[in-house]
Parts: C-alpha cells; structure tokens; sequence
C-alpha cells in the first residue's frame, strides 16, 4: 500500500509517498524522518517511475502562463471588493498546474492563520520570483493590491510575448537543421555503401572529397554510438558547470553575446527586459534602487547583470542613474543621452519606457527577420553538402575511363 502524508515543514506545505502496510505503519515511518507536522494523510495508487523521478528531481515547474492567467483572476476579484482569502481560496480550485496548486494551498492557510499576503508569498520567493514578492508587498503597503497585481501581470505578459515570439521565429530555421542532419546521416549510411564496393573495383587514387565521405561513412558505422554518447556526456558535463560554476557561466554567458545573430538577440531581449521592468516598478511606486534590484534579478545573462550592476552601485555611491547606465557598456549613446535628459528634467519614467520601447521593437525586429538573417548560411550549408556529396560521388566515375584505359 502507499500513501501520500502531507505535511508542513517551516512553514511551507510539503507531500511524501510513503510504502506501508496500513496507514498507522506509514504515519510511524514518518515521523522517524522527522520532517515535520503532519497535514493529512491518503491512500493511493502507486506511483509511476516518471511520477518517483519527477518528485526526486522537482522537475514540475510552474507554468509562467498559467500563472499569468491566475494574476488576472486575482485583480478581477481583488478589483471587484472581494476579500483576499476568499479570492485566493476561489483561485486554487482552477489551477491545473501542480506546483502552482500546492502554492496557493499554502496561501491560502498562511491566510487563515493570521499572516500577511506578502509573508505567505515570501515562503515562495524561490518559485515565484522577486518581482511577484515586491509587487505584493507594494500592493498591501499602498492599499491598492488590485493596481499591483495587474501590473505585475502586465509585465510578466510582456516577458512571455517576447518568449513567444522568439520560439515562433526560430522554428523554422531549426526544422531545416534538424532535416538536413537527418538527411546527410541517411546519406552518409545508406546512399553511400553501395558506391563504396565500386570505389574499390577502380584501382585509382580517390579523390578527396570521395575519402573524406568514406572516412566518415565508416567513422558513423564503427564509432556511431561512442560518438553519440560522447556529444551527450559533453553536452552534460558543460550543461552542469554552466549551472554549477559561476566562472565559467559568466564566461559563457560573455562568449555568447559575440555569436552571430544570437548575441544581438539576447542582448536587445536582456537590455528591454531590464529597462521596461524598471520603468514599470518606478512608475508603480517603489524607490529606484529597489526597482534596479528587482530588475537585475529578471536578467538571465550573468555577464549582462554584472554590467547592470554599475547602475545599482552608480546609486549607492551618490552618482547618477545615467552614469550607471552609460558605465554598464550595454546601451547606446543615444539611449543615454534620453536617459539623461528625463533624469534632468524630472521625468525619468517617460524616458525610460521611450528607451524600452526603443530596444523592444529592435528585437521585435530582429526575431521576426531572424529567417532571413539566417537564410544565407542555411543556402551555404545546403550547397556545400550537395557539392560534397556529388563530388564525392561522381568525380571517380568521372575518372572510370580513364582508369580503364
């Protein structure tokens, strides 16, 4: 028999799948792990592989749309007069996602118990970001916790349309990858095996575009799998210290703003994140400094938030929040120079969402013709694979009268 125990632990609502012969077994088991207050407990069926290892590496994550779509609910309600307990209590009943569920499970009894919305929102920093807990907080300190919610989904809605739109318009460019991977595999396996035995009947020197398909038909026939298996455990070694290693992430992280295409795509994305969220927390009412801290913690690339950090430390240190940004390397002087005009001027917030509007639509731009931009490497790659596969193929018949004779 297994059972599910849900229990609490600092605060938070936890679950553990325990294997027992009765529910009294499995509540003894329990406690000799010493994990915490138990919640409820229930029978269950028992759990699936993929369910063990999901539960084991938390491989659930809260769907950012979903979540979205919860926000909207909330300032719906929340602007409707409705009071926060009933309105979160209302809200866990028709979310889907799982671990979004379990959160406002949890909101809502840290609710019931007496806590603030920001406290039972602390307890999940982790999952729901530092923009979500300051927005909160900022909701419940002005009274206007409906404005707040809203705007919060406003600017996570912002962030996944620019997602969006980046999958959508690297889809195909990645599809014609993929195929003509598959296709030159196919070919290096079944197309050229056959010619392999007429190859040999000539007698002659191979040319060497010939050798060098042969080298790699018989390279995939005998080392195939080691080859396979030795990309994988390359791209896992790399893909753990990038997660792992601060030094190398920043490194990578730097050596990926200098790829063709890429560089620009991540640096425009990263540098009107930075700069919409900030002017929208500003607007919103919470202080600068608090705003750039908030605003740094969104940014994905780590190289890129360390050269932020010269705006933050430009605060800090008494100077000026355009000098921070013109410090930081990551903006134009033109964007500067507007920065430093609305700073002047007293109205830094307009500035700021011109300048974010401005690095927007560039990569707006830059995503939506990001096939063209790619288009003539696709067309080399493409001739190049042809003109070594004929050549390859037909240069030694070419020959063939000649080493006949």
């Amino acid at each position: 028999m297994y059972f599910k125990v849900e229990y609490i632990q600092k605060g938070k609502i936890k679950e553990i799948i325990i294997s027992a012969p009765s529910p009294k077994d499995a509540i003894k088991k329990f406690r000799e792990k010493k994990l915490g207050i138990i919640k409820n407990i229930e029978e269950i069926k028992k759990p699936s592989i993929w369910e063990e290892i999901e539960k084991k590496l938390d491989l659930s994550k809260i769907d950012l749309e979903e979540y979205i779509a919860v926000l909207e609910q909330m300032y719906v309600m929340l602007d409707a007069g409705l009071a926060i307990d009933m309105v979160v209590g209302n809200i866990k009943e028709s979310i889907k996602n799982k671990k979004l569920k379990k959160i406002f499970y949890s909101l809502e009894n840290d609710i019931k118990a007496g806590l603030s919305l920001t406290a039972a929102f602390e307890k999940f920093e982790k999952e729901l970001g530092t923009l979500t807990i300051s927005m909160i907080k900022l909701g419940e300190e002005t009274g206007d916790l409906a404005r707040a919610v809203k705007d919060l989904s406003v600017i996570l809605h912002e962030i996944l349309d620019n997602r969006k739109r980046l999958k959508k318009a690297t889809r195909y460019p990645m599809f014609i990858v993929f195929a003509m991977s598959n296709a030159f595999v196919i070919v290096i396996l079944f197309v050229i095996p056959p010619f392999k035995s007429i190859f040999a009947q000539l007698g002659a020197q191979l040319p060497l575009p010939t050798r060098f398909l042969l080298w790699i038909e018989a390279s995939l026939q005998h080392y195939g799998m080691y080859i396979l298996a030795g990309a994988v455990v390359i791209f896992g070694v790399i893909t753990f210290l990038y997660n792992t290693n601060p030094k190398i992430r920043l490194l990578m992280d730097k050596m990926l703003l200098k790829i063709y295409i890429v560089g620009p795509v991540i640096k425009l994305a990263m540098t009107g994140r930075f700069v919409y969220v900030l002017q929208r927390l500003i607007d919103s009412g919470i202080p600068i400094l608090d705003a750039v801290d908030i605003a740094l913690n969104i940014i994905d690339n780590t190289y890129m938030k360390k050269q932020f950090e010269n705006i933050r430390n430009s605060i800090v240190t008494g100077g000026t929040i355009t000098q921070g940004f013109k410090e930081s390397g990551m903006f134009e002087n033109m964007t500067v120079q507007m920065i430093a005009a609305g700073e002047e001027s007293g109205s830094l917030v307009l500035m700021l969402q011109k300048v974010s509007n401005y690095y927007l639509e560039k990569y707006r731009y830059i995503v939506d013709n990001i096939a063209v931009l790619i288009e003539p490497i696709l067309i080399a790659a493409i001739a190049g694979f042809v003109l070594t596969l004929a050549l390859g193929i037909f240069l030694p018949m070419w020959n063939l009268t000649e080493v006949v004779k």
